[in-house]
């Protein structure tokens, strides 16, 4: 495998063979040309390497389908990983529950036990450290329907996304309960406010928009008269701050914001560009991974928006693909013998024993072209 500089890249070029960022992370398809914005992205990072085996091209060179039958390993979908798939889609479906029952008690009761909630959230961490894989798969399936409350599908996978960002960083348990209850809990302000503001399928008016930048205080204010620690209300107030100071409510700068909010902020960021609101279209994993690595205006922390991407990889688990050899698929699993390389699903291909196909990609044989839609995998 060969290292490029940035800067002897040709902009817009055409790698021969797959580019990636070390040994695990697909930067570029054969299929897809090394941007500028790419480039930029990278440099800004300070990435000043990339890694391939080929070499970067004009035009695009198409693979040849020997190579691509060569490189193809079918293995089949064990009944252990359709099992933790059901208990994926089951996980979100009765949390879903509890969290829509949870938020009505808050809203009509006003009330909200911390112990009962930290209870609820240490059983999902651990369902999380061991079905990470598997929920991240099925997110797509389980998103909210009309008659659902997006409100409560977005804790819940925000909460989710931050257990994982957490653990990468090697938090301990009670503070991946503490931090799993602030992100579950970051909006419930919100509830404060009249339903047709913050579950609104229309574009709000001036002031509609101002009483909804008000949640992070009201936030704040309920956790803390239900006497939750200090560290998860806190983590509500400034889950909207960023680290150049242009977040609200108090336009804290990164030294003065808590961790745990830098990690909400973050989570829920890449739950909100990833996943479909009413008012707007969601964008594939691939593409809400980019946006955050661009990281505009320097708005998250460094360290966090790494670990979401060093635990989703570019190309997330979950993520719908278009493949080298016009299948459609959905990306399972890495390889453990060879991270380099994602495993993926391909829809309408079974085995001879009926089970689903799955197959190993390479960069000389079957891998991924781009990112697709749900709506364009026809399923």
């Amino acid at each position: 495998m060969k290292n490029y500089t940035l800067r002897e890249i040709p902009p817009e070029s055409y790698f021969t063979k797959t580019v990636y960022l070390d040994d695990q992370f697909v930067l570029a398809a054969p299929e897809m040309p090394f941007s500028r914005d790419l480039i930029k992205i990278l440099g800004n990072w300070e990435f000043r390497e990339v890694r391939s085996e080929g070499e970067p091209r004009e035009d695009y060179v198409a693979a040849t389908a020997e190579a691509a039958e060569e490189a193809e390993l079918s293995v089949s979908l064990a009944a252990s990983d359709a099992d933790k798939i059901k208990r994926a889609e089951e996980f979100y479906a009765s949390f879903q529950k509890y969290v829509e029952k949870l938020f009505t008690q808050v809203a009509i009761k006003n009330e909200l036990d911390f112990n009962q909630v930290a209870e609820k959230v240490k059983t999902a961490c651990d369902i999380v450290k061991e079905d990470r894989r598997f929920l991240m798969r099925t997110q797509k399936n389980t998103e909210p329907g009309e008659d659902q409350n997006y409100l409560a599908s977005h804790a819940i996978r925000s909460m989710i996304i931050a257990i994982i960002i957490g653990s990468y960083l090697k938090l301990p348990n009670h503070r991946l309960i503490e931090l799993g209850v602030a992100a579950l809990l970051h909006e419930i302000g919100m509830l404060k406010l009249p339903p047709q503001v913050y579950l609104s399928r229309r574009s709000l008016n001036p002031q509609e928009r101002k009483a909804i930048l008000t949640h992070p205080v009201l936030s704040f204010n309920l956790l803390k008269s239900f006497d939750f620690p200090l560290a998860i209300s806190l983590a509500a107030l400034e889950h909207h701050e960023r680290e150049n100071g242009s977040g609200y409510p108090q336009k804290l700068t990164s030294e003065k914001i808590s961790l745990y909010a830098k990690i909400i902020a973050v989570a829920c960021s890449y739950e909100a560009l990833s996943t479909k609101r009413p008012h707007k279209e969601a964008k594939d994993g691939y593409a809400g991974m980019v946006e955050l690595l661009k990281n505009e205006g320097k708005q998250y922390d460094d360290t966090v928006v790494r670990a979401l991407v060093f635990s989703l990889s570019i190309y997330p688990i979950g993520l719908y693909v278009l493949l080298s050899s016009g299948k459609k698929g959905q990306v399972v699993d890495v390889n453990p013998e060879n991270p380099r390389y994602p495993i993926v699903q391909v829809f309408g291909e079974l085995t001879p024993d009926g089970k689903n196909k799955i197959l190993e990609t390479s960069p000389e044989g079957l891998h991924i072209v781009r990112p697709l839609t749900k709506e364009e995998t026809g399923n």
